[in-house]
């Protein structure tokens, strides 16, 4: 009985609009408000599934040289660039720039992509 009250309680908070769960749709919305930390999270996590994915998918193949790392960087910028200016239509300069959102998440992304490229190609290739 007790957990029902609670329950209970949490989602009057969530539909009275104290509590603004993140709603999944908002990322495809161009007519959304964002927030500067929101796009930057948003932005980040973006670019660390980027990251994995290229370095999974560098290390099974196996690609070795730094072209590579190029390629990531360039695929990971594009994609970045692509959903703030193209999907979500936001203007840049509220954010403080290009150079701040494609920088969002940048350095982790580069070491994970690493990480991930150097491990699985370690693993299956000797």
């Amino acid at each position: 009985m007790k957990e029902s009250k609670s329950v209970k309680f949490n989602l009057q908070q969530h539909q009275n609009g104290h509590l603004s769960p993140f709603k999944f749709a908002k990322l495809l919305d161009p007519d959304a408000s964002w927030d500067k930390d929101q796009l930057g999270d948003v932005l980040h996590w973006i670019r660390q599934v980027v990251a994995i994915v290229c370095g999974l998918l560098w290390g099974a193949i196996p690609l070795v040289g730094g072209i590579w790392i190029v390629v990531f960087l360039l695929i990971s910028s594009g994609i970045i660039y692509g959903y703030y200016a193209m999907i979500l239509k936001v203007d840049e300069e509220d954010f403080g720039g290009h150079g701040a959102l494609l920088q969002e998440g940048l350095f982790a992304s580069i070491t994970l992509f690493l990480l991930a490229w150097i491990l699985v190609y370690s693993l299956a290739h000797f």
